[in-house]
């Protein structure tokens, strides 16, 4: 019989659990034959979106690293940040458990209990903070508790001084703080960090695994507050070019939050490449609910959280009135793909919609998505 969480604790709702169920034993026969030699990955981003890409890159046996943003404020990794000043667990936290070789032992499962009786705060959050005073150091705290959870790979903060981030709307206001930009009224143009430091210092082992990897993937996830603020570190972007590695970037499937509201896949790809990725990403994933075809309209189709059906060739007809409590599909046209293929990077297009969860990755249809990116990856290394 399945335990039912006391009302005391509860767990993030998010498209980690159901990627959570991957069996990480299973290797299929096509994919090892793929291998003459190791394969490395290391995932970009934070929030709940790397943990998808974690989770997906290891059932495909493939040894993985999470680089993690570091300027996370919101929530209980917030309150940790203003009343204890300790580096910011939550995104880390995520990415830690993603990495369990048994997401269902009870440990694992304890690691991202949130506690309603103590401001909500996660056991994985405190447990860091906890370690990182103990340690002095908040390597040795993730070092530790990826020990505790067996993890199949490493995670690197980005960096290990205290960030913060700036953004700047795209009607020309300036939000401090990721937890106030992820959910800003309009669109983000760019993004910035700052700290009381003269310059941000990179975390060497980060820049390392970068360097090293065949297959570098940024995201899903917040375009703006979860995948850039990583690019936005001093020598992540030099380590990227130094790399001898592909760069996947995985767009989001949709807007739920206000820091890309209303942005194409071309205005995300397009931002990406303004924060210093121009001519660096090899590979674009884009969800398309129907395969693009020269007279297709922009796409996108599915159920909102509202319960009602959006379905649209374009969103620009739409006011924020009728779209208030949905979900707005990132659309992509046959025309904007070309403009995004004309910069470089290629760009599939596979429909990676769960179909019980609208705003989720399939994990089959991702996996399967990843596993044709790593097959062109491959063909082009020994061409």
């Amino acid at each position: 019989m399945k335990p039912v969480l006391n009302n005391a604790f509860n767990m993030d709702a998010s498209a980690t659990s159901a990627f959570a169920k991957i069996d990480l034993d299973r290797v299929d026969d096509d994919i090892d034959d793929l291998f003459d030699e190791p394969f490395r990955a290391v995932v970009i981003g934070g929030g709940t979106g790397a943990p998808v890409s974690i989770r997906t890159l290891l059932s495909l046996g493939i040894e993985t690293s999470a680089v993690v943003a570091m300027a996370d404020d919101g929530g209980s990794t917030g309150i940790l940040r203003e009343e204890a000043d300790v580096t910011p667990p939550g995104d880390v936290r995520k990415c830690i458990a993603a990495m369990a070789d048994d997401p269902f032992d009870p440990l694992v499962k304890a690691f991202k209990y949130r506690f309603s009786i103590a401001n909500n705060h996660a056991l994985g959050n405190l447990m860091l903070a906890a370690l990182e005073d103990a340690c002095g150091s908040f390597p040795e705290a993730i070092s530790i508790c990826e020990r505790l959870v067996n993890a199949q790979g490493h995670v690197y903060p980005s960096t290990l001084d205290h960030v913060t981030l700036r953004a700047r709307t795209r009607d020309g206001r300036i939000l401090d703080g990721q937890a106030v930009a992820c959910h800003s009224r309009t669109a983000l143009e760019t993004v910035r960090l700052e700290a009381d430091v003269d310059s941000i210092t990179p975390y060497k082992p980060a820049l390392r695994a970068i360097r090293n990897a065949d297959l570098i993937v940024l995201g899903p996830g917040s375009l703006f507050t979860s995948i850039i603020p990583n690019l936005l570190v001093p020598g992540v972007i030099n380590a990227i070019r130094r790399s001898h590695g592909s760069v996947l970037f995985v767009c989001s499937l949709a807007d739920m939050q206000g820091e890309t509201w209303g942005l194409t896949a071309k205005e995300h790809v397009q931002a990406l490449l303004d924060h210093g990725m121009n001519d660096l990403v090899d590979y674009v994933l884009i969800h398309s609910p129907v395969p693009l075809r020269a007279e297709s309209p922009a796409t996108g189709s599915f159920v909102a959280l509202a319960g009602d059906r959006l379905e649209h060739a374009s969103i620009s007809d739409l006011d924020d009135l009728r779209l208030s409590g949905r979900i707005r599909p990132v659309s992509i046209t046959y025309q904007d793909m070309l403009k995004i293929q004309a910069k470089g990077p290629v760009v599939i297009t596979r429909n990676l919609v769960d179909p019980q969860r609208p705003t989720w990755h399939s994990p089959s249809a991702y996996r399967d998505a990843v596993l044709q990116v790593i097959k062109l990856v491959q063909a082009r290394r020994y061409r």
